[in-house]
């Protein structure tokens, strides 16, 4: 086959291609290259450019990739922002350049691009950005043109073969001698398959577009020779450009992106780590649901200038200091307690099943230390990620501790998540090492989890190479034992990666410094009482974990922590026996059950429960009646329900002489007023339920609630996007946390919730949130619960209340007469169906938040015609 063919200009009529932006550009020596170029229109408008984008693409696109960065990066320059030249070669051999017939090898290629720059006139500042395999070639000029780089963008891409990694499936696939030049030449295979690695699916013109340079076997061959230059092995002949790419990069010291689509079966999320730990600091963002091609399945053009913007353009905002207040680590409690035998755990179910299981504080204290040492000494290093994949208890307890003293980060993600939920967030979090009990070590083994593994217990032989795991806390006691600790970490070294719920999309990596989980824990300690002393049972992992740092005794009780709605009074009688409970923790359905279980309590439990003096109740709005129903039941105790997040576990606090004395007529529900140290503001809505308004601390002003702490979250993990949107910054200096739920402030002070953001009806009438309908329809007799749902298109939502009976209903059908009357009369706006379901959506970790999206989408389809199965 010849492979000569001059460069030509795009064909007209290209989806989403401005033909105004190709050019031709010839370098002598090398050939003509087709080039995507704003820079004449930018000359037109004679407005000043801050710096080119240098956008190299992959195999087997071509520069059509950048389109979307182009258009938008003009049309800001037309519309008076910031103006960034964009410059996006067809490499040569692919897209529309020129065929020369040659074989270009990577460090040909990487001279190629910095001739053609030259050509230019690209002087700089330049950002790098690159895709695929273009990454690296664009990484190869930027290390080799220091003095004009100004920034690195990269998607997707590779510099370095991780050792004892195989090359991807599909690689190794197309590399084969057998198929290497039919797959990838001789047809449009290889082109077909990568184009088929959208998610969702390109639009047949979009597609069109991308094979429109690759008619004919011909002019694939650059398709081929790309291919065939992977430096696979380490005898390849391009490795060694590669290894030099590699190592330049870690010296480059610029501002940096990485903008991931975590579904890439090519660019694994291994290639992220590597690139990650190469770059300077840089900020990352991981699309969960985007591949391999991910500028298409996301909008990345926006992301991208607006972090030119923050990263290039204006002095980023000063941080606001630190509170100043001296902080305790979370261990000093082991460490005063380290010779007390007095209870620290109760274990009412512990792993074998042989009854209660006591752990003393120089037990705990023992084990935390020698487990910390052992750890060190096998490999856990400061900043080294650990997934704990143990069900709560003492294992759990000393392995979160050991890890914390060492300045190990820990990953949880407890297993309310669900099998594909918890999957999703340790694979996103890379953790080095897993610890865990054996269904977690087995689920890491068969789904192929990253970490190296270690077992709380020791397994048979057999069973531990099966599982490939290294050691077990015994062996690790053993290795530890009177050996000498590393120096403590940093309060600002992060100290714990906490997954939320899930319950309005995938679980999000929420990052906390030791300084932020140390003001958590002085936030709990100051504001309830407890400290050393203090009997603590927990229905929640979180503050199960914190007993030990609270100096509380601490108990679980017998319970599925998948199911936190089948605790039993019982079960948390025994658990208040325990340890003399005062203070009991448990989720809004957990109090549901526990309170309709209360008949079964024998007069002992039913004395043991007279001894709390304080019961909270959180992780979703929970209502005066229910707080009223645990209050019969703990008659000495306050019942209280804390505000709060995974984001921020402690912001707002009502007691039930708070709620009996707020108006029931209010919208939404009262969360008190803020604890010491907690600020709140309100970013009022607009007309089209977006929250536009500036935070403000203003009474009846319904908008999103805005928060600001000690023990607030330091940012999220991989998701820089979802961090920049969260984030708010008071001219002070001091940074906001953005709830992501909607509520307003009293003339008290007190915080009002109505529901999450993204429920926020719009309808022709205007915004309606839920939580307030929500809850005056589940006061009715015979509901037990209630979700408000909304159909059609925003801006003329029709608000559809869905509700579960009691008895519950066996199918899910439209509401009789008589109950959808009582149900439209009590949400107080127009409704245009109520129906009734056997039970509502909620999430798993708490099974009380209700899922209105699914649930919006259920009803609008049962709505049509369709069939009216379980939402």
């Amino acid at each position: 086959m010849s492979g000569r063919a001059p460069a030509v200009l795009p064909p007209a009529g290209l989806a989403g291609l401005d033909p105004a932006l190709s050019r031709l550009v010839t370098v002598p020596g090398d050939g003509t290259w087709h080039v995507l170029d704003n820079g004449p229109r930018l000359a037109e408008l004679g407005v000043p450019v801050r710096g080119t984008l240098l956008c190299v693409h992959g195999n087997p696109t071509w520069s059509y990739l950048w389109r979307h960065l182009v258009r938008e990066a003009t049309a800001a320059a037309e519309a008076g922002g910031p103006a960034w030249r964009v410059v996006a070669p067809d490499q040569l051999e692919m897209g529309f350049s020129e065929r020369t017939g040659e074989t270009r090898r990577l460090a040909r290629r990487v001279e190629d691009l910095g001739r053609l720059t030259d050509a230019l006139g690209l002087d700089g500042p330049v950002v790098a950005v690159g895709h695929d395999w273009g990454g690296a070639v664009v990484l190869g000029w930027a290390v080799d043109h220091r003095d004009r780089l100004a920034g690195i963008v990269a998607l997707n891409t590779a510099v370095h073969q991780p050792e004892g990694a195989e090359v991807p499936a599909p690689l190794r696939l197309a590399l084969h001698p057998a198929l290497l030049t039919p797959a990838t030449a001789g047809t449009p295979a290889f082109l077909a398959t990568t184009l088929a690695l959208a998610s969702p699916p390109l639009a047949p013109e979009v597609a069109a577009a991308f094979r429109a340079p690759y008619r004919t076997p011909q002019r694939r061959l650059g398709i081929r020779d790309f291919v065939a230059d992977i430096p696979a092995t380490p005898a390849h002949p391009s490795r060694p450009e590669l290894d030099r790419i590699a190592d330049g990069v870690r010296v480059l010291d610029v501002p940096s992106l990485i903008l991931w689509g975590a579904r890439d079966p090519v660019f694994r999320d291994r290639y992220l780590d590597d690139l990650a730990g190469r770059l300077r600091s840089p900020r990352i963002h991981r699309f969960p649901r985007a591949g391999h091609l991910v500028s298409e399945d996301v909008d990345l053009a926006g992301p991208i200038l607006t972090w030119l913007d923050e990263a290039l353009g204006a002095a980023p905002a000063e941080q606001a200091p630190p509170d100043g207040e001296a902080r305790e680590p979370l261990w000093s409690v082991l460490d005063r307690m380290r010779d007390s035998g007095e209870p620290a755990l109760v274990e009412l179910a512990p792993p074998g099943g042989k009854g209660p299981r006591t752990i003393s504080w120089r037990l705990l204290a023992r084990r935390v230390e020698e487990l910390a040492a052992g750890l060190s000494r096998s490999g856990v290093s400061a900043g080294d990620r650990v997934s704990l994949l143990v069900q709560p208890g003492a294992d759990l307890t000393a392995a979160l501790y050991a890890c914390l003293r060492i300045g190990a980060v820990v990953v949880v993600a407890d297993a309310g998540l669900g099998l594909r939920g918890l999957s999703r967030a340790v694979t996103s979090a890379r953790p080095e090492w897993v610890i865990g009990a054996l269904p977690g070590l087995a689920a890491s083994r068969l789904l192929g989890w990253p970490g190296r593994r270690i077992a709380v217990r020791r397994l048979p032989a057999s069973l531990s190479r099966a599982l490939r795991v290294e050691t077990s806390f015994p062996d690790l006691a053993e290795l530890g034992r009177d050996r000498r600790l590393p120096p403590e970490p940093e309060p600002s070294a992060t100290a714990a990666v906490l997954f939320t719920s899930g319950s309005t999309g995938p679980a999000k990596g929420v990052v906390y410094t030791h300084a932020q989980l140390q003001a958590l824990r002085d936030a709990l300690a100051r504001h309830y009482g407890i400290g050393v002393g203090t009997g603590l049972v927990a229905g929640f992992a979180p503050f199960a974990l914190l007993g030990p740092a609270l100096g509380a005794r601490s108990a679980s009780p017998d319970m599925d922590v998948t199911s936190p709605a089948t605790l039993t009074a019982a079960a948390v009688a025994d658990a208040v026996a325990a340890v003399q409970g005062t203070a009991v923790f448990l989720s809004p359905a957990a109090v549901r059950n526990v309170v309709a279980t209360a008949d079964a309590l024998t007069p002992e439990q039913r004395t043991a429960l007279t001894g709390v003096r304080t019961v909270l109740s959180a992780g979703a709005p929970v209502a005066r009646e229910l707080l009223e129903g645990i209050a019969a039941l703990l008659p000495n105790a306050t019942p209280s329900t804390p505000y709060g997040a995974t984001e921020g576990l402690l912001l707002t606090a009502a007691d039930l002489d708070l709620l009996r004395a707020a108006d029931a007529g209010a919208e939404g529900v009262c969360v008190g007023v803020p604890v010491e140290g907690v600020r709140v503001r309100i970013a009022a809505l607009d007309e089209t339920g977006a929250a536009t308004g500036t935070p403000g601390d203003a009474a009846g002003i319904t908008g999103e609630i805005v928060v600001s702490a000690p023990h607030v979250r330091d940012g999220y993990d991989r998701l820089w996007l979802t961090q920049r949107e969260a984030d708010w910054r008071d001219p002070d200096g001091s940074r906001w946390h953005r709830m992501g739920d909607v509520g307003h402030l009293d003339e008290q002070g007190r915080l009002w919730v109505e529901g999450r953001l993204v429920h926020v009806l719009v309808t022709a009438d205007g915004v309606v949130t839920p939580v307030g309908r929500e809850q005056r329809i589940g006061a009715l007799a015979g509901i037990a619960r209630a979700g408000l749902a909304g159909v059609g298109p925003r801006g003329t939502q029709q608000p559809v209340a869905v509700v579960e009976t009691d008895p519950p209903a066996r199918r899910p059908r439209l509401a009789d007469a008589a109950l959808a009357a009582r149900v439209r009369a009590a949400a107080g706006i127009p409704l245009a169906a109520v129906l009734v379901v056997p039970r509502l959506p909620t999430d798993i970790r708490h099974n009380s938040k209700v899922d209105r999206t699914r649930l919006s989408h259920w009803a609008e389809e049962v709505l049509a015609g369709g069939r009216m199965g379980t939402p």
